[in-house]
């Protein structure tokens, strides 16, 4: 089975993909991107649809086969807990022990995870080292990897878009181009 690198993309950019091709040399598996339908921690945070963040993650992601997207979260019932996901898609594949991608940041919050005690029973937990932040203590994290520092995110993306200012190599190309034609983050 392939990581899983979970959370909102919204959008995704270039510190996202550097991230996951960090991790697929680091653990020798291919990474999928699983955005979240509705991330508990960013309710009221999301601009674009589920569908939308999908549909970008596909097309950033196009033409490397170390990468793809796991729609999985897009079908389940909102909130998107982890746990509910990791339960899932130990249904959909039975015997496959998934590698779970997280953030430092967002591993600070693991312990406010809804049932966070149960992970490390559905997965293996790798935390990203980032550059600023504090790599947390938690007894179900199994690896720490490190990754490139590039200070970018998509709060800055949308920000951008919203000045009518480049996110040009901020952004894959395609993604650049979805962003203008749906009229994303103005």
């Amino acid at each position: 089975m392939a990581a899983l690198f979970g959370g909102s993309f919204d959008p995704v950019h270039v510190g996202h993909l550097v991230a996951a091709e960090a991790a697929a040399d680091a653990l020798g598996m291919a990474v999928r991107f699983l955005p979240a339908r509705e991330q508990p921690f960013k309710r009221a945070a999301h601009v674009a649809g589920p569908a939308e963040r999908a549909a970008m993650l596909a097309l950033a992601v196009t033409g490397n086969p170390r990468l793809g997207v796991e729609p999985i979260e897009l079908e389940l019932p909102v909130p998107s807990f982890t746990v509910h996901t990791l339960r899932a898609l130990a249904v959909r594949d039975p015997g496959q022990r998934p590698t779970l991608l997280l953030g430092a940041d967002a591993a600070v919050d693991l312990p406010a995870w809804h049932e966070a005690e149960a992970l490390p029973g559905l997965a293996d937990i790798v935390v990203f080292a980032r550059p600023g932040t504090a790599l947390p203590r938690h007894a179900g994290i199994t690896r720490v990897i490190d990754v490139p520092a590039l200070d970018v995110s998509a709060t800055l993306v949308r920000a951008l878009v919203a000045q009518g200012r480049s996110i040009r190599y901020l952004v894959p190309d395609a993604v650049r181009e979805y962003i203008a034609a749906h009229g994303l983050y103005r």
